[in-house]
C-alpha cells in the first residue's frame, strides 16, 4: 500500500493558514448519475490526512459508494447531505446539471475535452455559473502522462470481463472452455508473452493448451506514410503522417484484443469498418471442424476496449457497453446489443456472487452471444466494478494535488492562482469562460453544428412509386430518419392524399406508365426510387433511372423483361436491387444465410424446398377462396398462370400454368390445423446456380394457400376471368356491363340469357364443379352488379375481389413460410433443417404481408442510401452484404424466425 505524504506547498509561496479561524472547506459529492458508481475520489485514509492538515472535509451520504459512510466519518470527514459550505466539491463522474453550485471549484471526469455532444449541456451550465472546472484526464506531467487515473484497475476489471465473455462467446460457437470462471483461473492460465512479429508463428503453431499474449507499443504498428518508417519525435508532432499496420500485422493473428490508447482525429485508427469486414471474412482453417468441435468463424473472436473512445481508435466501437450489459457484437455493418437476462434476473450481476447455474450461463450465451461478428466489451466505467481498490488508487495519486485545489478561489480570476502545472493545465473552466487551452472545445462544437446544418440541408431524397399496401411500411421506417425526404408518385389521389397527412411527403399525383417525360423529370431529382408498382411497371421506371443515374429499389421479381436492362444498369454505373420483400426476399435472404454458414464448414446443400404463402388469420378465412387481399389481386391471381418448373430428386418437373396448374397442388402436412395446400412457383431450378448449390438433387419453391383456394381459382381459369388480354367493352369508353352480362360473354350465350341458362352454361364450363360452381355464386360473378371500369378482365376481377375479400375492421392476416434443407456434412451426417417464418398482422397497425415485403425493401433502401451496399449492377439479396444486416434488422421489428435441425447417418 503506498504511504501518504503530506504536500509540500512552500515552493508555490502558498500558505496553511494554520490558526486561522476560517479555512477552506472540501466535499466528496455522492455519486448519483449512473446507478454502478460506487468508487469515491478519496478513501478514508486520504480524508483523514487532509483533516490532519486542519481542512474540514464534507462527505455527502451515499448507500451506494463502497467504502462505508461511517469509515469517512472515523477517518474525520462530516456526514452531511449539504455541502454548499465547500469551496471545492470532488467527484468521479458527472454531477447532474440541476445539482451544479455556482463559483465553486468542481473536480471530475467531465468528458468534454472533445466537445462530446452528450456533455455540451454540461459545460454550458458550468460555464453559466462561472464554475471552476478541473478534468482530472488533463491532469499530467511534463512528459505528458497523466499522474491522476484509474488506469490498473480498468484494466484488471476489463481483463476479467473479455475472459469471462470469452468463455460465454465460445460457448455460443460449440466450445467448452476454462473461461467461463475466468475469476477462478485468471491467475492460473498457463500464458507466454511474445513479441508482436511472432503473433503469425504461434497464431498457426503455437501450443494449443497455452494462451499467448504480447504487449503492444508504437512502435511496433505506426509507420510514416512516406517512408514505412517510425520516428516518435516526428510522430508526436505530425501524427496524421502516420497510419497503423494494426489491421494487417496484428489483427489476423489475435484472437482477443484489449485497447487502452488514447485517441485523437488526427492519430491513425487502429481499426476501421472496412478492417472488420476483412477480419471477419471466414477463416481458412487447416483443420476441419466436426460436431462438437467446430472451427471458429474467424480469427478474432473480442475485443475489450478499455479506453471506451466511441469513434476512436475502433472506427466501429460507436457505443459504450454497461456493467449490466457488458456484451454485445458488431458484425461489421451494425452494432447490436443484446438482452443478457435470464428468467428477468441479470446474469452478469449473479456471476459475481455464484447465484447462476451453468446450464442458465449457457442460455444467455444465446441470448446474447450468438451471431456473427466480434464480441465487443466497452464499458466507460470499468474500475467501478472493483471500486474499493480503485478508490484506494486514484486517491493515491490524486492526494499530493489536493490541497492547492482546495486552496482554488473560484471567484478569482485563474490567472491569479497559484497552481502547480498539473492542477492549471487541467482547468477546462473558469469565471465563465474556457481556459484558453481549452477554447478550441467551442471551435469543435461550431465545426460540428456547421456539419449538422449542411447535412440537414443535403437531404437524401427518396421518390416511392405506389400507394398499395406495401408503401405505408416503407414510409414509416423511412420517415425514422429526419435526413430523408421523401416523395411519393401514384394515380390514386385519395391514397396519397391519406398517406399525405399521416407522413411528411411529397405528393405528386401521376400516371406513372403514361408520363414518361414527368417520371423521368421526378425521377432525375432523387437519390433512390422505390418502385412498388405492378411488377409489369418495374421495367419502365428502372429505364428512367437508367438515363438519369438514379439507383433504383424493388420488392418484385426480377422478370425477364427487368434483366434485358442489366448491361444498361451496369454501363449506368448505378444499383438496382430487385427481391427484397418476403417472396421473393425473405425466403432468398433465410436461404442464403444457411448455405453460406453450410459452405463454412465444409458441408453441401443437398436438397432445398421452400414454401410461402400470406393469408388471412384462419378465423377469417370463410370466403370461397380461403383468402383475402393484402397484396395486389392481380399479381395473386398471375401467378397460377404461370409455368412452374423444379427439380425433385434429380428429375427436372415441368407444371404447365392456367387449368392444368391444379394437378400440381399438393397438402402440406406441416401445421396440420392450417389445413394447408401448396403449389410450385416459377423456375425453381434457376436458384441452383443463384444460390450457388449445384450439388442438390431436390430444389422447389412454392405457395402455400388454404386447402381450397387453388380449386376455386382454377375454375375462374377455366371461365376466362383470369385473362391479361386487352378487353375493349371494360375500358372507359365502353357501356357499362354487369357481371351477367360479361359472363354471358365470356361462356358464349346472349346477354339477355336468364340466370338459369347461363348459370347451366358456367356450370358445363366448369366440367360440372359444384365446388368451383359455388365460388362463383357466392361472390355474385352471375349478377347484376356493375363490372369495375378496366384494362382486362383480370384487372376488373382483381378490383371485384379487392372489395368482397378484403379484410374488415378487426380483421387480421398471416403469413407462413418453411424453408427445409438437406445439408450434407464432411463427417457424412445428413443435418435436415427446417426455418419456420410465421408473422400476424397487427389489427391497428400493419399487415403482416405488408410488414414482411415493405420493412425489408426499406431497409435495404436505406443501407443503399447510407454507403452499406456497394455493389454495382442489377442484384438481388444473396450477399452477407445484403441479406446480414436486413435479418438481424427485421427482428427489432417483431419479425422472427426459428430454426430446426435432426441429424441423420
Amino acid at each position: 500500500m503506498l504511504r501518504l505524504q503530506r504536500t509540500k506547498l512552500g515552493g508555490l509561496g502558498l500558505s496553511l493558514f494554520r490558526g486561522l479561524h476560517h479555512k477552506p472547506v472540501m466535499a466528496v459529492r455522492r455519486e448519483d448519475v449512473n446507478a454502478w458508481e460506487r468508487r469515491a475520489p478519496l478513501a478514508p485514509r486520504h480524508v483523514k490526512g487532509i483533516t490532519n492538515l486542519g481542512y474540514k472535509v464534507l462527505i455527502q451520504p451515499s448507500n451506494r459508494r463502497a467504502i462505508h459512510d461511517k469509515e469517512y466519518v472515523k477517518a474525520g470527514g462530516i456526514l452531511q447531505e449539504d455541502i454548499s459550505e465547500a469551496c471545492l466539491i470532488l467527484g468521479v463522474k458527472r454531477p447532474p446539471e440541476d445539482k451544479l453550485m455556482p463559483k465553486k471549484t468542481y473536480a471530475f471526469f467531465s468528458h468534454t475535452i472533445k466537445a462530446q455532444e452528450a456533455n455540451m449541456g454540461l459545460l454550458d451550465e458550468i460555464l453559466k455559473q462561472e464554475i471552476r472546472l478541473i478534468d482530472y484526464e488533463k491532469m499530467v506531467d511534463h512528459r505528458g502522462i497523466r499522474v491522476v487515473a484509474f488506469g490498473q484497475w480498468a484494466g484488471v476489471a476489463g481483463m476479467i470481463n473479455i475472459l469471462h465473455g470469452m468463455g460465454l462467446r465460445l460457448l455460443a460457437l460449440g466450445h467448452h472452455t476454462p473461461f467461463m470462471g475466468a475469476q477462478e483461473i485468471f491467475n492460473e492460465l498457463p500464458c507466454e508473452y511474445v513479441e508482436p512479429h511472432e503473433l503469425k508463428e504461434v497464431s498457426q503453431t503455437g501450443d494449443l493448451r497455452k494462451v499467448y499474449g504480447t504487449v503492444l507499443s508504437r512502435h511496433h504498428h505506426l509507420v510514416r506514410k512516406t517512408d514505412g518508417i517510425y520516428d516518435p519525435v516526428d510522430y508526436d508532432k505530425y501524427p496524421e503522417h502516420y497510419i497503423s499496420r494494426f489491421n494487417t500485422d496484428i489483427a489476423p493473428y489475435t484472437s482477443c484484443f484489449i485497447n487502452g490508447i488514447y485517441w485523437e482525429t488526427n492519430t491513425p485508427r487502429l481499426l476501421t469498418r472496412q478492417d472488420a469486414e476483412s477480419l471477419l471474412a471466414p477463416g481458412k482453417s487447416p483443420i476441419v471442424g466436426v460436431e462438437g468441435c467446430p472451427t471458429l468463424p474467424h480469427k478474432l473472436v473480442a475485443i475489450c476496449d478499455i479506453s471506451a473512445d466511441t469513434g476512436g481508435s475502433i472506427e466501429f466501437m460507436t457505443e459504450c457497453t454497461t456493467i449490466e450489459h457488458p456484451f454485445c457484437m458488431y458484425d461489421a455493418d451494425q452494432h447490436i446489443i443484446h438482452d443478457r437476462k435470464y428468467n428477468g434476473v441479470d446474469i452478469w450481476k449473479s456471476w459475481f456472487t455464484a447465484k447462476v447455474s451453468y446450464s442458465q450461463i449457457k442460455r444467455v450465451a444465446s441470448l446474447s452471444v450468438e451471431g456473427s461478428g466480434i464480441l465487443m466489451c466497452s464499458i466507460d466505467n470499468l474500475p467501478a466494478q472493483l471500486p474499493i481498490e480503485a478508490t484506494e488508487y486514484f486517491g493515491d495519486m490524486l492526494y499530493p494535488y489536493v490541497e492547492e485545489m482546495i486552496l482554488s478561489d473560484a471567484t478569482q480570476p485563474l490567472e491569479s492562482q497559484n497552481f502547480s502545472p498539473v492542477v492549471r493545465d487541467a482547468v477546462i473552466a473558469s469565471n465563465g469562460t474556457l481556459a484558453d487551452k481549452y477554447k478550441y472545445i467551442q471551435k469543435l462544437r461550431e465545426s460540428r453544428e456547421r456539419a449538422q446544418s449542411f447535412s440537414m440541408a443535403t437531404k437524401k431524397k427518396v421518390l416511392v412509386l405506389g400507394t398499395g399496401y406495401v408503401s405505408e411500411p416503407v414510409l414509416e421506417y423511412l420517415s425514422r430518419d429526419a435526413n430523408i425526404e421523401i416523395t411519393v408518385g401514384s394515380d390514386i389521389k385519395n391514397q396519397i392524399e391519406l398517406l399525405g397527412k399521416k407522413y411528411n411527403i411529397n405528393p405528386v399525383i401521376m400516371e406513372i406508365g403514361k408520363q414518361e417525360e414527368k417520371l423521368g423529370s421526378l425521377v432525375a431529382k432523387q437519390d433512390l426510387v422505390i418502385s412498388l408498382l405492378p411488377y409489369v411497371l418495374h421495367p419502365f421506371v428502372a429505364k428512367a433511372c437508367i438515363t438519369n443515374r438514379v439507383n433504383m429499389i424493388t420488392a418484385s421479381y426480377i422478370t425477364p423483361a427487368l434483366k434485358e436492362l442489366e448491361k444498361s444498369v451496369e454501363d449506368a454505373g448505378i444499383t438496382v436491387i430487385g427481391e427484397l420483400g418476403l417472396d421473393p426476399g425473405l425466403d432468398h435472404m433465410l436461404a442464403m444465410e444457411t448455405i453460406d454458414k453450410a459452405k463454412e464448414v465444409g458441408a453441401t446443400i443437398e436438397s432445398y424446398i421452400s414454401y410461402c404463402g400470406g393469408l388471412p388469420a384462419p378465423e377469417h378465412s370463410d370466403n370461397p377462396l380461403r383468402y383475402k387481399f393484402s397484396w395486389s389481386p392481380v399479381g395473386v391471381l398471375m401467378n397460377i398462370m404461370q409455368p412452374a418448373t423444379y427439380l425433385l430428386n434429380g428429375k427436372v418437373v415441368n407444371v404447365a400454368g392456367g387449368v392444368s396448374f391444379l394437378d400440381a397442388v399438393t397438402p402440406m402436412d406441416y401445421y396440420p390445423g392450417l389445413n394447408l395446400e401448396g403449389y410450385p412457383n416459377r423456375d425453381s431450378t434457376k436458384y441452383a446456380e443463384i444460390y450457388g448449390i449445384s450439388s442438390a438433387h431436390t430444389l422447389l419453391r412454392g405457395t402455400l394457400r388454404y386447402k381450397g383456394y387453388a380449386k376455386a381459382l382454377n375454375g375462374f381459369v377455366k371461365l376466362g376471368l383470369i385473362n391479361r388480354d386487352a378487353f375493349p367493352a371494360l375500358q372507359s369508353e365502353a357501356k357499362p356491363l354487369t357481371w351477367k352480362e360479361l359472363l354471358c360473354d365470356l361462356v358464349g350465350v346472349s346477354r339477355s340469357s336468364k340466370h338459369d341458362v347461363l348459370k347451366e352454361a358456367v356450370c358445363k364450363k366448369l366440367g360440372g364443379d359444384n365446388t368451383q360452381m359455388a365460388a362463383v355464386e357466392q361472390l355474385g360473378l352471375l349478377g347484376n352488379e356493375q363490372v369495375p371500369r378496366a384494362e382486362s378482365v383480370v384487372d376488373a376481377l382483381s378490383k371485384h375481389l379487392a372489395m368482397k375479400l378484403s379484410y374488415g375492421p378487426g380483421e387480421k392476416d398471416m403469413i407462413v413460410m418453411r424453408d427445409s434443407f438437406g445439408i450434407r456434412h464432411p463427417s457424412g451426417h445428413l443435418e435436415n433443417k427446417t426455418i419456420d417464418l410465421v408473422v400476424y398482422g397487427d389489427v391497428r397497425g400493419f399487415s403482416a404481408m405488408a410488414k414482411t415485403v415493405g420493412l425489408p425493401t426499406a431497409m435495404a433502401a436505406k443501407m443503399l442510401l447510407d454507403g452499406e451496399i456497394q455493389a454495382k449492377g442489377l442484384i438481388g439479396p444473396f450477399t452477407k452484404e445484403i441479406y446480414r444486416p436486413i435479418l438481424e434488422r427485421i427482428k427489432a421489428e417483431g419479425i422472427i424466425y426459428t430454426t430446426q435441425s435432426t441429424i441423420s447417418s
